[in-house]
């Protein structure tokens, strides 16, 4: 995350924000602007993008990824980098959704202090969210934070294992399916 832009009221970040060429968050009433993306995050988001729909198909949930913006509290929107939701208000918008169930952040190395920590945080006060997955490209590292029936996050290591479980949406994914095309030349 860079440093702030500006501060903004939420209404005055949503009018200014859908006028701008690039993406840009709204962090406790201050907007950062958002890093460019390098082939490997964007293969990734591509392929979970893919296969996250193909594990909702015929459900009451959809998956939407990149440039789509969730509002975490009363002053802060984030871009995450893939989610799900099935909540039927989100279904229904075209600006903000505010009840993922599972969000995924593709980590680089110039944010991921940031996504596992403040973002987390934020994500972390949503009702709705289940699970809040962190993909690290060049480690190879997936790990799942899973909310359980006693409100703790509990941390669920899934590098090296052969797929990826995300139980809230009962979909496992092969990590050759999360990470195809990455090292392609």
């Amino acid at each position: 995350m860079g440093m702030p832009i500006q501060k903004l009221t939420l209404a005055e970040y949503i009018e200014w924000e859908n006028a701008q060429p690039d993406r840009n968050e709204y962090v406790r009433g201050e907007v950062f602007a958002m890093v460019g993306g390098r082939r490997s995050h964007g293969r990734v988001v591509s392929n979970l993008n893919r296969r996250l729909s193909e594990a909702v198909e015929g459900t009451s949930c959809q998956v939407f990824c990149e440039s789509m913006k969730v509002q975490v509290a009363a002053d802060s929107i984030l871009y995450p980098d893939v989610f799900v939701t099935c909540d039927r208000d989100d279904l229904r918008t075209e600006q903000v959704f505010k009840s993922p169930i599972v969000v995924v952040g593709v980590l680089s190395p110039s944010t991921q202090a940031y996504d596992r920590g403040l973002k987390f945080v934020l994500y972390r006060g949503l009702p709705s969210l289940r699970e809040y997955v962190l993909i690290d490209v060049d480690a190879r590292r997936v790990e799942a934070f899973r909310v359980g029936t006693d409100g703790l996050w509990v941390l669920h290591d899934m590098s090296g294992l052969a797929s990826l479980a995300i139980p809230a949406i009962d979909a496992t994914i092969a990590m050759t399916e999360v990470f195809a095309g990455v090292d392609a030349a």
